[in-house]
């Protein structure tokens, strides 16, 4: 036998083995293909009413907080009638001031205008009595003139004493300190005893228990916000409060480019002078269309989602303008049509042109 070649022998043992590792490849060509058909779920967009919202930040304040202070001065409080939380109404007496020192004062004014009643029935008379015998000359016209200039002298005490009195009765009427209008008593200042002063602060009052919201707008979103304009507001523990716009300030603080609007809150709403809040202001409405936000890609700085062409079944990636995000959707101003499939989830994993197989569709 003749000796077997050793190349012979190695190209005999290859050939084979060649044969059995190229049969099985071309079987598996045609399955990566249809592989490529990755299952998907698409959707069409939704056609909503959509409510654009500026968010803001600011702390709630009192509508007004009226410092309450005595009119007369030097005198000591009789009694307080009120303290922090009190609710008042208009015109109740708030302090009480001692006052046996003016009661006093009105008993002399009131005695000061008797007397000068009673000086001018004395002069009114002397004047009719000169004036019915100056003409038989027994009164000369210059005494006439006397008896003329005494009356008016007379009428003008009167006057004046009348004037003292009314001050007299006025000082007095301000020793009871009254609310200038209803509202909540939010410090108090005084206690009973002390000895105070005109214009020295007894009690502050918050007007018809008004509060407000002073949301800091910033400058770029001024144009946007106007009277009556729904705010919903959330505070730190949580509270929900519903407002309204009342006015805009006409001018921006330079320290932080923002400017304040001012937001009227209910009466009773729990909000309370000092606290924060974030808000919601409703700026407008308009009807939009929504698709999932994981119908969205955002590469490079711009969103895409990818469309079906139900003529091959392939996706397409394309540029579209997003816009609010609100319960789970997300709007798209413009790039998409309203009856166009869009893939409603892993856009990530698809590439322009590939090939899906739809597994549900609106």
């Amino acid at each position: 036998m003749a000796p077997l070649h050793p190349i012979r022998n190695c190209i005999t043992f290859l050939l084979p083995a060649a044969l059995l590792l190229a049969t099985p490849l071309r079987a598996a060509a045609p399955a990566a293909a249809g592989a490529s058909a990755q299952a998907v779920n698409v959707t069409t967009p939704t056609r909503v009413d959509l409510t654009r919202k500026l968010l803001a930040t600011g702390s709630i304040y009192a509508w007004q907080e009226v410092i309450i202070a005595p009119e007369v001065g030097g005198y000591q409080v009789a009694a307080v009638n009120v303290d922090v939380g009190s609710q008042v109404r208009k015109g109740q007496e708030l302090v009480r001031l001692s006052s046996q020192l003016l009661e006093s004062q009105v008993a002399v004014a009131r005695a000061a205008v008797t007397q000068a009643q009673a000086g001018l029935v004395n002069a009114t008379a002397a004047l009719n009595r000169g004036e019915s015998v100056v003409n038989a000359g027994a009164l000369s016209r210059a005494d006439l003139d006397t008896l003329r200039a005494n009356h008016i002298s007379a009428e003008a005490n009167l006057a004046s004493a009348q004037a003292n009195l009314d001050a007299a009765e006025l000082r007095l009427k301000f020793t009871h300190v009254l609310a200038p209008d209803s509202g909540v008593i939010t410090s108090r200042m005084v206690t009973v005893g002390q000895v105070v002063q005109a214009g020295t602060e007894v009690l502050r009052l918050l007007r018809q228990n008004r509060v407000e919201w002073r949301a800091e707008i910033p400058e770029a979103d001024m144009h946007s916000v106007k009277p009556g304009q729904i705010v919903t507001l959330t505070t730190v523990e949580g509270l929900s409060i519903k407002g309204r716009v009342r006015t805009m300030a006409p001018t921006v603080q330079s320290n932080n480019r923002t400017a304040l609007a001012y937001v009227d809150l209910p009466p009773g709403s729990g909000a309370r002078p000092g606290m924060f809040a974030r808000g919601e202001i409703a700026i407008s409405k308009a009807s939009v269309l929504m698709v999932p936000v994981t119908a969205v890609l955002v590469q490079d700085g711009y969103s895409y989602v990818y469309v079906l062409d139900p003529n091959d079944n392939s996706v397409h990636r394309r540029r579209v303008t997003s816009g609010t995000v609100q319960n789970g959707q997300i709007e798209i101003a413009q790039g998409l049509g309203e009856r166009e499939h869009v893939v409603s989830a892993g856009a990530v994993f698809l590439t322009e042109g590939q090939k899906v197989s739809v597994k549900s569709a609106p």
